[in-house]
């Protein structure tokens, strides 16, 4: 059942700075995002711009985390999902979802993981509300559907993911213009298993998988980097964010994570951003770039190309690692493709991380579930909702199915 809406919206009182203030919602403020992005609020802050104010702050599972937090920011609205923490202003699934719904905020910073991201996210675009996006899963299952809201309401996204932060910022210098663009191209770290023969790979262990080089990411997300679906959700997200066709977006392997984009322009020119491996500079840009005549100072670390030495990059082995394929079959099929691919992922992944499932047998499922679950128009977000329900469900199905050969 939907909850109603309560008759006055909340609406925290207005902050000390001169300059306006910047309401800023985190959903998934105890995950990894959300917890650099706190970092990076609490930074700007004491370096003098005062204008960032946590008015809202969601959580999963985690309520001791997030009641320390609600102490560190007073008078932010919380909400979780499932546990006991102190007098949460809202508590159960759809939490974060009327936490959105309820506080007025400037900026919803969407870093809850997965596919329960995106229906919190979908209402701040409805409510015209600018999103930070970190949260890749709402539109890869979204697509066109989350677009199109944001289109209708005047609500803007912009990347946190440092792939297409990266893009953004390069595409800066085109003034945003895409119809200068040959290609662009996000970059993979490769993940833990890039040099793995084939009988690694067949034995790998979730946390083999989770063992990253370069990236401290939460789990779910790590495992993705592993078999390079996270590279294919990325893909499918830079096709909605920039409006580019899937024979203009390009992946290249570089294990360094140094670069983190590339744009390459009508005229043969290519432009690249490089970073550090920390999200605090993705999420700064995201946080600062409307509002700040400048860019500030970084809260994350300097890049010392002189003592990083040699910068590799190389094209990504399809055979090895047949995800990537995946991207341009979702972009082509449209409709409720990428909810399927999305839903299908996530309960592979979770059956891995549990041992139910071989590492070899992710991608192969999913590729399995889009074969067996066609794609169909999505209407409103019900349609979504339930492309995701048929594509769980027929993976558990199958992982559950006495007989191995079933699992394909």
């Amino acid at each position: 059942m939907t909850p109603s809406r309560p008759s006055t919206p909340i609406r925290p009182a207005p902050g000390p700075s001169a300059a306006p203030a910047i309401r800023v919602v985190v959903l998934g403020s105890t995950g990894s995002i959300g917890v650099n992005t706190l970092a990076v609020i609490d930074h700007l802050n004491q370096g003098g711009h005062g204008r960032w104010r946590v008015v809202g702050l969601a959580a999963g599972t985690n309520a001791a985390a997030l009641a320390t937090q609600s102490r560190r920011y007073p008078g932010a609205a919380t909400a979780l999902a499932d546990g006991q923490t102190d007098d949460p202003t809202f508590l159960g699934p759809d939490a974060a979802w009327q936490l959105v719904q309820e506080v007025d905020a400037d900026l919803v910073v969407s870093a809850i993981v997965g596919f329960g991201g995106l229906r919190p996210t979908a209402a701040a675009l409805a409510r015209g509300t600018r999103v930070a996006l970190a949260n890749k899963e709402t539109l890869v299952a979204g697509g066109r559907w989350v677009t199109g809201l944001a289109a209708a309401h005047g609500a803007v996204i912009d990347p946190i993911d440092s792939e297409h932060a990266a893009i953004a910022q390069c595409l800066a210098a085109a003034a945003g213009r895409t119809d200068a663009v040959a290609r662009i191209t996000l970059t993979a770290s490769g993940g833990p298993f890039l040099r793995a023969d084939a009988n690694t790979l067949d034995a790998a262990t979730p946390d083999a998988a989770l063992n990253h080089p370069t990236w401290d990411m939460g789990p779910k997300i790590t495992v993705d980097s592993a078999t390079l679906m996270n590279k294919t959700l990325e893909v499918i997200e830079a096709h909605h964010l920039f409006g580019l066709p899937a024979e203009q977006i390009d992946v290249v392997v570089h294990p360094q994570s140094v670069v983190h984009g590339f744009v390459e322009f009508c005229d043969g020119s290519v432009l690249a951003q490089l970073g550090p491996p920390d999200m605090r500079g993705a999420i700064q840009h995201a946080l600062t770039a409307p509002a700040l005549p400048a860019r500030a100072p970084g809260a994350g670390p300097r890049l010392n190309l002189a003592a990083l030495g040699d910068l590799s990059f190389e094209p990504p082995d399809e055979h090895r690692f047949p995800a990537l394929a995946l991207a341009r079959r979702v972009i082509a099929a449209d409709g409720t493709a990428g909810a399927t691919l999305n839903g299908a992922n996530e309960a592979a992944v979770h059956a891995f991380l549990k041992r139910q499932l071989p590492f070899t047998r992710i991608v192969p499922l999913v590729t399995a579930a889009l074969d067996a679950l066609p794609p169909k128009p999505v209407t409103d977000y019900d349609d979504i909702a339930a492309a995701d329900a048929d594509a769980r469900g027929w993976v558990n199905q199958q992982i559950s199915a006495p007989d191995p050969a079933a699992n394909t």
